[in-house]
């Protein structure tokens, strides 16, 4: 008979089982084999039960494939053979010539097994016995997430670990070996008595992550051991020592936890180093769902010192910044309070004179426009900073605008802006200072009314925009005493981005006086297939100069500097942008931006090229780098890249390297080869060569050989 669906052979199982089928309805442990066959016999005298042709048997959720299935009633065994597989409620498949299981699958023998887990990593063993529906031991057993080859089926994959045996554990979600090798390419490479890892059902677990390797020209030799610990589905710590050959050890770590509407992150590091000092950092962020309305949070980031996080290669900043918080966001309100603590690690940062910042509260509204489109603001804000070495400096800061944008009949659009803000400071100078301490303030007013009219024109497979813009804006002379510290006003950058703000000024400790104009011509061109080109001009007359601006910033006398942008993207894979401030009398560029890439993802290659002259009385120095890097893909599996940054005012290389990537569905190589010629204090010239190993479902093997430069 075809395809019989054995329901009588059911009801005989039933029976035999002591179960009136009728009257008993069993459990999920207590459901009997159910058979699906070409052909199906039993024989009622020795309880065994027969099905060949396309057989399907399934019980619990578990279901037995095969071209033979033999099922003794009175032993409670199956065997099956022939195209044998057993599919498992997990996902995990079982693959085999021949297996004898208990009735319930638990428990058997399977010869030449081959398993497909979840995550499409396998097994193949000569052998196996199942014990308990959970435990699978192998002998001469092989495993390997990779693929195999389909031009070459018979080919090795990429990497396999063999053993003398493999232990797979569903309930401890874990998998050994014994006796085991990992080849590479068919070649043998390691060998380790006893190993385990995780089975594709764990996303975490506690253990020793893959150690790294590494050296540097100051530390020497040095092996990291991470080790891992899950401490609850919504915690984990990783604790990290380092051994080092030159110094002494370090010891790191990280801890991690998920609240219902929080989220916190620590690592840390400490070493009691070869001149007898303790040196550590700690960085720390915590944010908090308060509410629907408030949000806060804290940061922390110290170091002992200036150069430990350069130095023990575990970050490069310029300055660490430590922030408390609450903010809240309502309609068209913001509020938020704030207190900041800085440390510079520059060689020229002074501790005495970073302030502290507590507390820094603002608060924004933007109303809602009435019938005619008009809108009001409202900006308040206190600040604080707190110096040990110099000034200390309170300021109360309230203002607010009417704001009213039109259109005209002409298609040209309007902006008028009405504001008046008052300042107030008290200012405390470090004792001895001739500058007085006390009480100052401002009342500010200021109107602006900007103006832009875009001109369009379609021409062919062209379309073309040219648009004037304009504004003027009326303040009163003077505004910025010199009993009126600068605390947030020091660098001025004045560029295309700010041409029509009404301040120029970073902060609102300084004001631009006096009536000025701003003005200024954009010209685009797009294409109907892609590409296209924007060009900007503009700059800035005011009527009177304003010596509040220092020599440099291009905004120091009537006419300001001119400030230009290009954009020029002919095609999906060209691109051309420049900045640049030329000089109102010479049109000599006191400022130059250039970044130009080319290439699709494949093959990509850019340019940036930075000039920037020293602003007077600016904190920054001046530059001019030139950097570029490269990506090539060289294949589907191999990639390339290239980077580097050349000081052209001092006519020095300051880093190079060349980095080479290999990706396929199991494995990644990466290897770096970096040239830095940084110097700074204690810390010197490198050369180095990192490499990257990441096995898929093993982990990560990092390694790198670090020397001094010449």
């Amino acid at each position: 008979m075809r395809r019989a669906i054995a329901a009588a052979l059911l009801v005989t199982a039933l029976s035999w089982l002591g179960l009136d089928p009728a009257r008993a309805q069993p459990t999920t442990e207590e459901l009997p084999i159910q058979f699906t066959a070409d052909e199906v016999t039993h024989d009622r005298e020795l309880g065994i039960i027969r099905a060949s042709g396309n057989v399907e048997a399934s019980r619990n959720g578990q279901v037995l494939l095969a071209d033979t299935i033999t099922y003794n009633q009175k032993l409670d065994v199956v065997t099956a053979s022939g195209n044998v597989s057993l599919l498992q409620p997990d996902g995990d498949v079982l693959f085999a010539n021949l297996v004898e299981l208990t009735g319930d699958f638990k428990d058997g023998i399977l010869r030449d097994l081959r398993v497909r887990l979840s995550d499409n990593a396998r097994f193949a063993a000569a052998g196996a016995r199942r014990s308990g529906g959970n435990v699978l031991e192998m002998r001469n057993a092989v495993y390997s997430p990779c693929q195999s080859c389909p031009d070459q089926p018979e080919r090795p994959p990429l990497w396999q670990l063999k053993a003398r045996k493999i232990v797979h554990d569903e309930t401890k979600q874990v998998v050994e070996y014994t006796d085991a090798w990992m080849e590479f390419m068919g070649v043998p490479v390691v060998y380790t008595p006893y190993f385990y890892h995780p089975d594709p059902t764990v996303k975490r677990r506690s253990g020793f992550l893959t150690p790294s390797v590494g050296a540097s020209s100051t530390l020497g030799t040095t092996i990291s051991t991470p080790y891992y610990i899950a401490v609850s589905p919504s915690r984990d710590f990783t604790i990290t020592p380092t051994l080092t050959t030159k110094e002494r050890a370090v010891l790191a770590g990280e801890y991690r936890e998920r609240f219902a509407a929080a989220d916190l992150r620590t690592t840390g590091s400490l070493t009691f180093d070869s001149e007898d000092e303790y040196r550590g950092h700690i960085d720390a962020a915590y944010r908090e769902d308060i509410s629907d309305t408030w949000r806060g949070g804290v940061d922390l980031q110290r170091s002992t010192d200036d150069t430990y996080l350069r130095r023990y290669k575990f970050s490069s900043p310029k300055t660490l910044t430590s922030r408390g918080f609450v903010e809240g966001f309502r309609g068209r309100n913001y509020m938020a309070l704030n207190a900041y603590a800085f440390q510079g690690l520059q060689g020229n940062d002074d501790p005495g004179t970073t302030p502290l910042v507590l507390p820094m509260f603002e608060y924004q509204h933007v109303g809602l426009p009435n019938r005619i489109g008009a809108f009001n603001t409202i900006d308040a804000s206190v600040l604080a900073l707190t110096r040990s070495d110099g000034r200390d400096t309170r300021r109360g800061s309230l203002g607010g605008g009417w704001n009213l944008p039109f259109r005209s009949n002409i298609g040209d659009r309007y902006q008028l802006s009405l504001k008046l803000r008052g300042d107030l400071y008290h200012v405390d100078h470090e004792a001895g200072s001739a500058a007085d301490d006390g009480v100052t303030g401002r009342i500010y007013p200021e109107a602006n009314l900007g103006w832009r009219l875009p001109l369009s024109r379609h021409d062919g497979n062209f379309s073309q925009i040219l648009e004037p813009v304009a504004s003027i804006v009326v303040s009163p002379y003077g505004g910025n005493p010199t009993d009126i510290p600068n605390e947030d006003s020091v660098d001025v950058e004045f560029d295309d981005t700010n041409l029509f703000s009404p301040s120029r000024f970073a902060g609102i400790d300084r004001v631009e006086g006096g009536p000025r104009m701003n003005y200024g011509l954009k010209w685009s061109v797009a294409g109907l297939q892609g590409g296209g080109t924007s060009v900007f001009v503009g700059q800035s007359y005011r009527l009177k100069d304003d010596s509040t601006f220092a020599t440099g910033t291009g905004l120091d006398d009537n006419l300001s500097d001119i400030v230009a942008r290009v954009d020029v993207t002919p095609g999906r894979y060209i691109d051309l942008g420049y900045r640049t401030r030329l000089d109102k009398d010479n049109h000599s560029p006191s400022r130059n931006e250039l970044a130009f890439s080319v290439g699709p993802p494949a093959l990509n290659a850019a340019v940036n090229y930075a000039f920037f002259e020293r602003e007077q009385g600016s904190e920054f120095e001046g530059r001019e780098e030139l950097s570029a890097s490269a990506r090539a893909t060289l294949s589907r599996s191999w990639r390339t890249n290239f980077s580097s940054l050349y000081d052209v005012e001092d006519d020095a290389l300051r880093s190079i390297a060349l980095g080479i990537v290999y990706v396929c569905d199991c494995f990644t190589f990466d290897m770096t080869l970096r040239r830095t010629l940084f110097e700074d204090r204690d810390i010197g010239r490198e050369n180095s060569v990192l490499f990257r190993l990441t096995f898929e479902t093993l982990g990560e093997v990092q390694t790198g050989v670090l020397t001094s430069g010449n």
